[in-house]
């Protein structure tokens, strides 16, 4: 009979003891992968927060040169402030019918009137050949001027005849403080002559007439007829052509298509006291390179506000004349004139 033989006890010992060996070593296997990873995770975390550091010192360092770019000079800032207000405080206006502009224009009329109850020509004169001469020499220079020429003028030559009778030199010499003597001396003899040989030494109460005169434009001949003879006319000078436009009542250039734009708008009757009133509202109020917005009484009532001082006090700085408190351009206003009349022109200085 066959048998197993028996392995010896201590083998058998030996055996079992290995076998629980490598099971402790297989159960701590992953225990030591564990710790090592818990020891490799402290420096990543370490490493991470070192990059993250650096990071930010960077971004810091680099956030200076950002704010700078982005940086607005302070002038131009208070530019777009300024800009940014003034959009606000003008908002653009919706477009305007005919009709609504006709009432808008003759409202401002009125209120014009209200403002300047004693509007009138600012040129001294005290007959149509007076009054024709001056306005003749009104051209390219100031009322005031004129007015301060025209006595010495009149005493000499204080009609057609006398005048068209004048030497040129002593007539350049004359009128020579109100500018462009020569041409205007060429104009004085020629018209005074045509009055003299062509009309009696009278001045003519037409239109018609008074074109052919040297010198003398559809703006003169209006100014004549409206103030010395009763005729409604416009007077179209820089001053009625800059507010007619800024008012929206034309948008012409040309002298007698702004006259006839703004004819269509007002009745007959108001033509000459129109003029008047925007002139004068023009040479106070609205000047050409500063209005006077933030003054003006018929403000709520232009397009163009805004495009002057807005500011009351600084606007009321910029009022000229008799709002100004300054004397105004008549040596002899009329008696409703609120203002000083203009001083005489100063006599020529001796010679030493």
């Amino acid at each position: 009979m066959n048998e197993t033989p028996e392995k010896p006890a201590a083998a058998t010992k030996a055996a079992a003891q290995k076998s629980v060996t490598k099971k402790a070593v297989a159960k701590k296997a992953p225990a030591k992968t564990t710790a090592t990873a818990a020891e490799k995770a402290p420096a990543k975390k370490a490493a991470a927060a070192k990059k993250k550091t650096t990071a930010t010192k960077t971004t810091a360092k680099k956030a200076p040169a950002k704010a700078t770019a982005k940086k607005v000079p302070a002038k131009k800032a208070t530019a777009t402030a300024t800009a940014k207000t003034t959009a606000k405080k003008t908002p653009a206006r919706k477009p305007e019918s005919r009709v609504a502009m006709v009432r808008r224009a003759r409202r401002i009329n009125r209120e014009l009137a209200e403002l300047y109850p004693y509007a009138h020509p600012e040129l001294d004169f005290t007959n149509p050949f007076e009054l024709l001469v001056a306005t003749v020499l009104s051209a390219q220079t100031t009322d005031l001027r004129v007015n301060q020429t025209t006595p010495r003028l009149f005493a000499v030559c204080p009609t057609p005849e006398d005048m068209a009778a004048m030497d040129p030199e002593r007539l350049e010499e004359l009128i020579r403080p109100t500018g462009f003597f020569r041409a205007k001396t060429k104009s004085l003899l020629g018209l005074s002559a045509a009055l003299r040989d062509r009309f009696d030494g009278e001045v003519p109460g037409r239109l018609e007439d008074l074109v052919t005169l040297p010198g003398v434009g559809r703006k003169t001949a209006n100014v004549v007829l409206g103030n010395a003879f009763g005729v409604p006319g416009i007077t179209v000078d820089t001053h009625f052509g800059r507010l007619a436009r800024r008012f929206g009542w034309t948008t012409a250039e040309d002298a007698e298509k702004v006259e006839a734009d703004v004819a269509e708008i007002f009745p007959k009757s108001e033509w000459t006291m129109l003029s008047h009133r925007v002139v004068f509202h023009g040479r106070r109020v609205c000047h050409s390179r500063k209005p006077a917005c933030g003054a003006c009484a018929i403000a709520p009532l232009c397009p163009a506000y805004g495009e002057g001082e807005t500011d009351p006090e600084k606007a009321k700085k910029l009022l000229k004349y008799e709002l100004g408190g300054q004397p105004g351009q008549r040596l002899k206003p009329p008696a409703d004139y609120p203002g000083r009349p203009a001083p005489p022109m100063a006599p020529p200085a001796a010679a030493s």
